[in-house]
């Protein structure tokens, strides 16, 4: 951690905190727009704004954290480095739920737990494609590239590359994944990044 710019009483239990990761560099932040409107359909009566409570360093790559929920928040800058992800295994679980950005991310955690060899895992519901562990996941086909209709969560870079027309939303279930041609992880802090120079059955296992 290197810098904490707020903080207000805590009073709620981890498993009830939210959290916002964005990403600032040079001093500029990415995507403001979309994580403050996540932010205010996460918690009712959200009297948070991410506009007066952000203050990055000036220069340098930086991973926002917002840990907040309804009575207080939390802001924290630290280092990034991006990670290689270029394997994921499949991992299915019928009971994931992860329809907000919360703190608590041990569910999700067990399920990494089980990636072996592989750099992440590509989680799958009730036979449906949705999100690795860090990132919403896309897929070109046919000129296109699209993501899963029923994400875990429904991303900041995702929703802005929907809103854009960049990707379009369709479901995707696990037989159809080998008929795709490339593979794409996007999030605040890596936006759309292509896994480039593999076949799909390289890179999904």
């Amino acid at each position: 951690m290197i810098q904490v710019r707020d903080t207000l009483a805590q009073n709620s239990s981890v498993n009830s905190k939210l959290l916002e990761t964005i990403r600032i560099e040079d001093g500029k932040i990415f995507n403001l727009e979309y994580h403050q409107l996540r932010l205010e359909r996460s918690i009712q009566n959200a009297n948070i704004d991410l506009h007066e409570i952000l203050s990055p360093p000036a220069s340098g790559l930086y991973r926002c954290r917002v840990v907040y929920d309804e009575k207080s928040y939390e802001v924290s800058y630290h280092s990034y480095v991006k990670r290689s992800i270029k394997r994921l295994k499949l991992i299915e679980s019928q009971d994931i739920r992860y329809d907000k950005k919360y703190l608590d991310r041990s569910a999700i955690d067990a399920l990494f737990s089980q990636k072996g060899s592989a750099d992440d895992i590509l989680i799958v519901k009730n036979g449906l494609v949705t999100d690795t562990t860090i990132a919403n996941i896309a897929f070109f086909y046919k000129n296109k590239w699209i993501t899963p209709s029923k994400p875990l969560l429904e991303g900041t870079t995702r929703q802005r590359l929907l809103e854009e027309k960049k990707i379009i939303e369709t479901q995707i279930n696990t037989t159809d994944i080998f008929k795709f041609e490339k593979v794409a992880l996007m999030n605040a802090m890596i936006d759309f990044d292509i896994i480039h120079n593999k076949n799909i059955e390289d890179i999904i296992c």
